[in-house]
């Protein structure tokens, strides 16, 4: 029985023994980063090939490795099988930051300050943090990166009373972990709920996909331990770089959670 390859998903489905060898034969060798992330493994002629499998064998393999997500199929003249971008977990069950989660994982990350303003509060933002509607809110729209990609467009935000002169200070880095520090802010709980968008032609632009192309949408709001709201935030995650993982406890409903894994 083959071992599992450390870094890959464990559970592969059934295959014949040449297929299931092959398959991890190649999962270690991507995983040891030859080829690494984006990089074309060829087309399906040329690999068995080189591998010196039949094409229904290789085709197996690929199969099981795709479902995976370790590597994807493209199309066309210049198509072939390339390896998949590696994948950042990031668990929406705590309040912990994406940073924190991504450099766990060994994942560069930074964040760019597209904008800020203090403005009015909308009827959804009002209702959501708890004040009057039309109340002064600071806004904080960035794009998140990782490895110096774009990840994600994140527009957060706070009571203007609870926090005076956050825009002042440093944006770059974690905002929570800024609360924390600079405010003596302790997350309590949030609420996310999740769906698939179009984006449109300026979400296009700064996260460097075509117009239209699906994003997973993240609207969250987070309480302080004292039960006040302080953050409300849409997130507009890159759908080829992201997905959701749902974990569950039997016997336990009040255990739902679930993750969002980033791709490289």
């Amino acid at each position: 029985m083959s071992e599992p390859v450390p870094g890959l998903p464990a559970a592969f489905a059934p295959l014949g023994p040449a297929a299931a060898g092959l398959r991890d034969r190649l999962a270690r060798e991507i995983e040891a980063g030859a080829p690494g992330p984006g990089e074309r493994l060829g087309a399906e002629r040329e690999l068995a090939a080189r591998l010196g499998v039949s094409r229904s064998t290789l085709r197996a393999a690929l199969d099981a490795l795709e479902t995976a997500g370790v590597v994807h199929r493209v199309r066309g003249r210049s198509g072939g099988i390339f390896v998949s971008e590696r994948r950042v977990e990031r668990d929406l069950t705590s309040l912990t930051s994406l940073p924190a989660y991504m450099r766990r994982q060994g994942f560069q990350s930074a964040a760019r300050v597209l904008s800020t303003a203090t403005v009015g509060a909308d009827a959804e933002t009002a209702a959501a943090l708890g004040v009057p509607e039309g109340a002064l809110v600071l806004e904080v729209v960035r794009v998140r990166l990782g490895d110096e990609r774009p990840i994600s467009l994140e527009r957060a935000r706070f009571p203007a009373d609870r926090f005076p002169g956050l825009l002042d200070r440093s944006l770059s880095g974690s905002l929570y972990e800024l609360l924390e520090t600079g405010y003596g802010l302790r997350p309590g709980e949030a609420e996310e709920r999740v769906e698939v968008v179009g984006a449109t032609a300026a979400e296009a632009r700064v996260l460097e996909v075509r117009a239209g192309a699906p994003l997973v949408a993240i609207a969250r709001t987070a309480w302080s331990e004292d039960g006040r709201a302080f953050e409300r935030s849409n997130d507009l995650f890159r759908a080829d770089r992201v997905r959701i993982v749902v974990r569950v406890r039997a016997g336990d409903p009040q255990s739902l959670g679930s993750a969002v894994e980033v791709v490289r």
